[in-house]
Order: structure tokens, then C-alpha cells, then sequence
């Protein structure tokens, strides 16, 4: 009815006020108005969305990974609906920070299962929520989060890249990613040390005494979150594993054996911990204690776990450096087979899923 009273009204001729037309635009009126009442989220509702991301963080160390994977993408297919309709600016400034969040904490979860490549995807999307926030904090921590993925999977020189550039957003605020990301950029740069860079060693120590600094600075309860925060026994294990790779063994031996009092009911950090251990008694030229080390931290995961790329990876990085030192010797025989046997059982797995 609008639209031809504007052509009638066009082509010159006149229009009447009657009730029709009134009609007609109350109605409009009132759809804006459903438009806007059915847009609009709940005060209550975010307070529970944001709890409940909260909790996420909390039972992240805790809870087995894959179902809290599905408790995090059910909120995050409630946020995004969300997200889909208009909304004031204040609840959309919040939304976008639940997206960021949980995308974020997907891809974490990702690394955990061993699926890089969809974990990079998920901080892809936790990042272009997080720019939209405008949060500086939110935006080094989903950035330094990422910047795990190609650290464990050793393309150290972009895992620095994004380190440096999560401390760039961090700036001078005290948050999380203020104490991380120098962690981060020090664990890469003790890894380029360890394949014969001389010159990252000054550097990855400078990097650790950033990060403990700003771990100082961080709220108690930022250092009580695994996820979200920052914790000590993160702080340990990481410092241990800088350590290691830059050949102080002994010191990196006291810090990860803090850091593996300190874990619980935890799965992935212990493994690297163990690992780490076991790199250490490479260095100290002991093969044989390494690899019994590298097959303990396998054997005491489920055949689940066994399986993630990361722990093979690490696994496979054990065994090379073990083999430089003694490529014949009955401990790198063992660890072999130990590989292989995890490897058949997978393919019998893949090969039983098909059949079915």
C-alpha cells in the first residue's frame, strides 16, 4: 500500500488519509518494533552465557576434551544465532567477545585432539570477533593461542611472528597474553638454539624475563585460569622447556618436576613435560634413559590420545635425535617398534571403521 501511494502521489494525483493508509503505517511501525523486541538478548541470558564460558575455562584441564569440545560449540551455535539479528551495541559488543572466547577455546581444544589445521581455522574466526571488540587483551590472547599451532607443529619463525605480534596488541596492559606470548616467542627461539642457532639463546632468555615479568603483574584469579589466564604450573613447565632446549638441564629438571607435581587429572601438558624430561637426558648423553622416558609418557595415555599428532610428532622428534647418537642400539630397536605398533593399530582401526 505504501509503495503505491508513492506512485500515485509520483504521477501527481491525490491521495487520502483514510484508515488504510494509517493502517498501513502503524504497521510498519510495528514490525520494527517486533523486530527490535525479538533482537534484543536477555541481560539474563548473557550473564549466563558468559558464565558458562567462564566454567569452560575452568573444566578445560578437567574434563575430557571432546566433550567439552561439544559443550563449547553448542554455546557457540547459540551465540552466533544470536549474533545473526540486530542488536544493541552494548549486548553486540558482548556477544562478539563470547564469540571470540569460545572460537578461541575451540581451537585450543583442536590442538588437543591433533586437527592444526581446524584449529587454525577456529582462531581465524576468534580473531576477526576479537578485532571487532576492539579489547586489546581478547585480541593477544586468541593471537597468542594461535601462535601454538605452528610452534608445535615447528614452523618456529611464524610461531614467533604471531608471539610478537600478540605482544603488540597486549601493549602495557596486565593480561594474560602479556606473560604468554613471551613464553611463546622464548620457547621457539630455545628450539632454533637447539638446531644450532647460537644466537637465539640471549634471546629466548631476554623472552623468559619478560614473561616472568609479567606474570608478577597478572591478577590472582588470570593466574588461577589454564584457559583463559595464565597459571604457575603453566609458568613452570614452560620455563622448563626453554631450559631444555637451550641446554640447562639441571634447572630445566627442578621447574618441570614442579610443573608435573603441580598437574592433576590433566593429559597433554604432563606428555610434553615427560618429553621434555626425556630430552634432557639426551643432552646429558643418555639415550637409552630418554627413550625409556619417551615410551613411559606414550604409555601411560589412552589409545586415544596415543594417537594425536602432537604426542607422535614429539615422539618421532625423540627418536631422531636418540638415533644421531645411537642408531643401532637396542633402546632405538624398542622405541621403533613401540611407533610402529601404534601405527598398525590405528590403520586396523581405520580399516575396521570402513568395513563397517
Amino acid at each position: 500500500m505504501l509503495r503505491r501511494t508513492l506512485l500515485t502521489l509520483l504521477g501527481g494525483s491525490a491521495v487520502a488519509l483514510d484508515d488504510k493508509l494509517l493502517g498501513a503505517v502503524d504497521n510498519t511501525r510495528r514490525r520494527m518494533d517486533d523486530t527490535l523486541a525479538s533482537a534484543t538478548v536477555s541481560p539474563a541470558m548473557l550473564d549466563e552465557w558468559e558464565g558458562n564460558v567462564a566454567s569452560f575455562g575452568r573444566q578445560y584441564m578437567n574434563v575430557p576434551t571432546l566433550r567439552l569440545l561439544c559443550d563449547v560449540l553448542l554455546e557457540f551455535s547459540s551465540v552466533r544465532h544470536a549474533l545473526s539479528r540486530r542488536q544493541p551495541y552494548d549486548t553486540q559488543e558482548r556477544l562478539l567477545k563470547l564469540a571470540a572466547q569460545l572460537a578461541g577455546l575451540a581451537g585450543i581444544l583442536m590442538i588437543d585432539v591433533g586437527d592444526h589445521r581446524l584449529a587454525r581455522s577456529f582462531f581465524r574466526t576468534g580473531r576477526t570477533a576479537a578485532d571487532e571488540t576492539g579489547d586489546r587483551a581478547l585480541r593477544a590472547w586468541v593471537t597468542v593461542r594461535e601462535s601454538l599451532v605452528p610452534f608445535y607443529y615447528g614452523d618456529m619463525r611464524e610461531a614467533i611472528n604471531l608471539a610478537q605480534k600478540s605482544q603488540s596488541l597486549a601493549g602495557q596492559t596486565p593480561c594474560a597474553a602479556a606473560a604468554m606470548a613471551p613464553i611463546v616467542e622464548a620457547r621457539a627461539l630455545a628450539a632454533l638454539a637447539g638446531n644450532g642457532r647460537k644466537d637465539a639463546v640471549d634471546k629466548a632468555k631476554n623472552a623468559l624475563s619478560r614473561a616472568r615479568s609479567a606474570f608478577s603483574q597478572m591478577r590472582p584469579d588470570h593466574q588461577r585460569d589454564a584457559a583463559f589466564g595464565y597459571t604457575q604450573k603453566q609458568l613452570f613447565f614452560h620455563q622448563g622447556d626453554v631450559l631444555t632446549g637451550i641446554g640447562q638441564t639441571q634447572e630445566a629438571e627442578v621447574l618441570l618436576l614442579k610443573a608435573l607435581d603441580a598437574y592433576e587429572t590433566e593429559w597433554l601438558d604432563p606428555t610434553l613435560i615427560r618429553f621434555d624430561r626425556a630430552r634432557c637426558r639426551l643432552l646429558e648423553g643418555d639415550p637409552d634413559e630418554a627413550l625409556r622416558l619417551g615410551m613411559e609418557a606414550i604409555q601411560r595415555l589412552d589409545a586415544e590420545h596415543q594417537k594425536a599428532d602432537i604426542v607422535l610428532q614429539r615422539a618421532k622428534d625423540l627418536l631422531t635425535t636418540a638415533e644421531h647418537k645411537d642408531a643401532n642400539g637396542r633402546a632405538v630397536r624398542e622405541f621403533k617398534e613401540f611407533l610402529a605398533s601404534i601405527r598398525d593399530n590405528e590403520s586396523n582401526e581405520k580399516q575396521g571403521a570402513m568395513d563397517l
